[in-house]
């Protein structure tokens, strides 16, 4: 059995499913100890011609073996094959439940978890936890259970029955048995540090075989196939090498189990061997007394096996433990309200911001209005924080009160969920799904028709790419969109957010894979049909902002200026400078 917060509720839940799962064991258990008595009976008969039942002696016919040992023992095997039918239904139920729920549960959390978590923790080391924890920690609630109960009540009835036969023989007979449970608490915390590394070393071969995976592209452009070769095979070697330390380990222990087991049926054999031939013990006792022993054996090979079990539940359910007790940083307030009738005002006034766990200010002192219907460019240097500001209207971080609002209202104050269903967003990383092409636009709307989702590919100048597939709009796209181009895929990224028509859409350097022509297109599309909505053009070039309302220049975390494209020209030294290198590049380019 395991125990922990996350998981002692559905003992309770699942309390009914599993005391009638007790129940059928105890049948079971009972009824499995019977069979020793006839065993018994047999070797009595065969020895004396007679057997004692209930005091009187009784001849060995065949009427009786039929009467009181073969059809008993029908009785018996019946009772047996529905119980154990009986229990496993119990017990393994509730368990897949669990891990059904517990993954649900895990999932559910994930999404409320802030981008920082993910930034921190692999995709790979997740995914270990959602598979290999989660199937130990179900495998130890619903056979723990079961070993615990059957181990208790199966060695309990037994050994009663063997004291009720010889106390001295019993008391011989379990001395190995303590030393067997002091050296199985010993082993049992080394199997739970072992089981642990184990677990991380799958998470790290996971990791490094999904980037390798994602990035096989780029390893064969710089043929780097016996560099990662190489790295692989050392993971893989640690990963090797954590298992089998963990098998040493278990294996140890269960060979010392063994020990202690054999070493007992010698003792039962030879000190009851000896009360035999001293004529304190008959044959038939001493058979039936090994019959109680041998059920004796199990319970004990499954306090082993649950010393064992343990010790990987107890390491997997605290990896699952630190995921579901990870703190969800951006949550909303206790008074947030919903947010109604966005018109797409966005003021950001004197807002410092610095990324969790990081010892630098991403933007600083950063004040600007945007008004409602305004479509504004953000440009600057790579790392100025240009992609920062978009996280913050997004709420993806949390943002000192006072210092960020929409339509006048501080977003602190405007429930998170709320607040994002009234933009459209279009990251750098352009996210394509394993899916249709018309299922990815549709994305951002269920609901929407297929003309509809036409209609959003041809303002994003994509619907003639997308026309030239066999399949058209039912193309499916591979991982990550890896069968489209960097630019149908940015094309297509942004025919979703069209489809949402927000009031506030952002474009995060959203069109930097697309030729200056279609670029023009697109944003000549995008001019007509967002009339009176905001949109943010984050960008790096300057072709891309400078037809905008409002163009805003960063550098360092600071805003430098603001102003159109042609006042910043005049204006601002470093952004002349900025497009005049643009220009130049560009021009050598086209040589």
């Amino acid at each position: 059995m395991i125990f922990g917060k996350h998981i002692n509720r559905y003992y309770l839940r699942f309390g009914l499913l599993l005391l009638l799962g007790i129940f059928a064991l105890v049948v079971v258990d009972v009824a499995q100890l019977e069979i020793p008595e006839f065993y018994g009976m047999v070797v009595d008969g065969l020895d004396d011609g007679f057997v004692t039942v209930d005091g009187q002696e009784v001849a060995f016919t065949m009427q009786f073996v039929v009467d009181k040992i073969c059809f008993p023992m029908l009785i018996v095997i019946g009772l047996l094959i529905v119980g154990r039918f009986s229990w496993r239904v119990c017990f393994f139920i509730p368990g897949i439940k669990v891990e059904k729920d517990l993954r649900s549960r895990m999932f559910s959390h994930c999404k409320d978890l802030s981008l920082q978590y993910f930034h921190r923790n692999k995709v790979g080391n997740l995914m270990s936890l959602f598979t290999n924890d989660l199937y130990t920690v179900q495998e130890c609630f619903s056979w723990g259970m079961m070993m615990v109960c059957d181990s208790l009540f199966m060695g309990t009835l037994a050994i009663v029955k063997m004291a009720k036969m010889n106390g001295w023989l019993t008391l011989f007979s379990l001395i190995p048995m303590a030393f067997m449970f002091a050296i199985s608490a010993i082993v049992g915390k080394q199997l739970t540090i072992k089981w642990d590394a184990r677990q991380q070393a799958y998470s790290d071969l996971s990791d490094f075989a999904q980037e390798s995976f994602s990035g096989i592209a780029v390893i064969k452009a710089y043929v780097k196939e016996f560099k990662e070769l190489l790295a692989f095979r050392w993971i893989n070697k640690n990963n090797e090498q954590t298992n089998v330390a963990y098998t040493k380990a278990s294996t140890l222990l269960n060979i010392c189990v063994t020990l202690f087991v054999e070493s007992v049926i010698c003792i039962i054999w030879g000190y009851g061997g000896y009360m035999v031939h001293e004529g304190v013990l008959k044959v038939d006792q001493l058979i039936t007394f090994t019959g109680y022993f041998s059920s004796v054996v199990w319970p004990i090979m499954a306090i082993t096996e649950l010393v064992d079990m343990t010790s990987r539940g107890k390491a997997s359910l605290n990896r699952v433990a630190e995921l579901l007790d990870a703190k969800q940083d951006v949550v909303d307030k206790a008074d947030a309200v919903e947010a109604t009738d966005v018109q797409g005002k966005v003021e950001f006034k004197n807002l410092t911001f610095r990324f969790p766990d990081t010892d630098y200010d991403a933007l600083k002192d950063v004040s600007f209005v945007v008004n409602a219907g305004e479509r504004v460019g953000i440009i600057g240097k790579t790392g100025c924080g240009k992609t920062t500001i978009a996280d913050l209207i997004l709420r993806c971080y949390n943002v000192p009160d006072g210092t960020l609002f929409v339509d006048d209202k501080d977003v602190n104050d405007i429930k998170i969920r709320s607040l994002r269903s009234f933009m459209s967003y279009v990251p750098q990383d352009n996210y394509l799904f394993s899916d249709t092409i018309a299922s990815n636009i549709a994305f951002a709307s269920q609901q929407a028709t297929l003309e509809e989702i036409r209609s959003a590919a041809k303002i994003a100048g994509v619907h003639n790419n997308i026309e030239e597939f066999h399949l058209g709009y039912q193309t499916v796209l591979g991982e990550r969109g890896v069968t489209v181009s960097g630019g149908q895929k940015q094309r297509i990224s942004i025919s979703r957010a069209i489809l949402k028509n927000a009031p506030i859409l952002i474009l995060d350097d959203a069109v930097s894979a697309v030729d200056t022509d279609t670029e023009k297109i697109i944003l000549g599309n995008l001019q007509k049909l967002r009339q009176g909505k905001t949109t943010f053009v984050i960008a790096h070039r300057v072709s891309t902002i400078q037809g905008l309302d409002k163009v805003v220049y960063l550098d360092d975390g600071k805003v430098v200026d603001i102003g159109t494209h042609d006042e910043l020209m005049e204006r601002c030294p470093s952004y002349n400078k900025m497009v005049q290198l643009q220009m130049l590049d560009e021009a050598k380019e086209d040589n």
